[in-house]
């Protein structure tokens, strides 16, 4: 194989072309890519010139020089790894995929902590407590709204953050997520709260900072770029200990994606309490949250005592109707 000009080992060539497949069917395959840089690298460190020294020893050994301290992040590494090595082989590349490691076993996983509405409610109070600075223009309005839309719409902060203005659209009630996870756009309706929330926050924008184009982001302070994932997770940590959450044993710590978890727990108990099944509107569900397939989206429905409630409270009501029906 020769070597190309982004991978530089025996198999540049390869793994230019795997990682050039997996873009092509819909994957960002971003963090994949680093993992596919370190390979190369060490490839090129160790002198490989062969495939025929690319063994499972070798393999072991890159393993032990990347220590991961969890066994989902070791698992996602070896994954990476063996799925090139799976591709190479049926591309013809290789004869045998030359890896025998196997996945390290997973702990028990914490449940994400979910806001319920008092918690959400306590959020948004403290971020609109904010100071705002001269740097900082409308800084307590800005993440008061961000939280809400990741709270009250279930978007990823990615997608909040890329948010333009002319992608918010009024007069149907929607916002436009274009090229998300797995390069998927959709639709997001928003009701009437939501909508007055959105347009406060625009008008307040066009009075401080002058007309907005269309190409704008919706949350900036700077007009021009859109505020950082990071400096957003960092506001969120900063305001979690004013909240005075308890967390449950075996729940993890308030994170910013559990708004994300917290939005479809809390449909599903609305529908639980309204008489919906949940199974029924499952794909629903998914296709609001952007995922290519309903069980995706079940990841998300984790249990809480509300939900245990409102499903034994269902179940008892069925169990009555039967031995009613029994005992005639």
């Amino acid at each position: 194989m020769r070597a190309t000009t982004i991978f530089h080992s025996v198999l540049g060539e390869g793994m230019e072309k795997y990682l050039a497949h997996k873009r092509a069917i819909g994957r960002r395959f971003r963090t994949e890519e680093n993992v596919l840089h370190i390979l190369d690298r060490y490839f090129v460190q160790e002198q490989i010139s062969s495939v025929q020294q690319i063994t499972p020893e070798l393999l072991d050994a890159f393993l032990l020089s990347r220590p991961r301290e969890s066994s989902r992040s070791y698992n996602h590494l070896l994954s990476t790894i063996r799925g090139l090595f799976h591709w190479l082989v049926l591309q013809g590349f290789l004869c045998c995929v030359p890896i025998e490691a196997k996945p390290k076993r997973r702990t028990a996983e914490r449940l994400p902590f979910i806001f319920d509405a008092v918690a959400a409610r306590r959020l948004l109070d403290v971020a609109g407590a904010l100071p705002d600075n001269p740097r900082v223009p409308l800084r307590a309005m800005t993440y008061r709204t961000i939280f809400a839309v990741l709270y009250g719409l279930g978007l990823r902060v990615g997608e909040a953050i890329r948010l333009l203005v002319s992608d918010v659209d009024f007069e149907r009630q929607l916002l436009v997520i274009r090229e998300s996870k797995f390069y998927k756009s959709r639709l997001v309706p928003f009701g009437p709260r939501m909508s007055a929330l959105l347009r406060d926050f625009l008008q307040a924008r066009v009075r401080c900072n002058g007309d907005l184009s269309g190409n704008s982001p919706v949350f900036s302070f700077s007009e021009k770029r859109p505020i950082g994932p990071s400096t957003i997770t960092q506001t969120f940590h900063r305001l979690v200990p004013q909240l005075h959450l308890a967390s449950k044993d075996g729940t993890s710590s308030p994170r910013l994606h559990c708004l994300r978890h917290s939005f479809a727990v809390g449909t599903l108990l609305r529908w639980y309490r309204t008489g919906v099944d949940p199974q029924a509107r499952l794909l629903q569900l998914s296709t609001f949250l952007g995922h290519v397939d309903p069980t995706t989206a079940a990841v998300y429905l984790r249990a809480t005592d509300a939900l245990l409630q409102e499903a034994n409270l269902r179940f008892e009501k069925f169990a009555q109707s039967v031995l009613q029906e029994g005992a005639r």
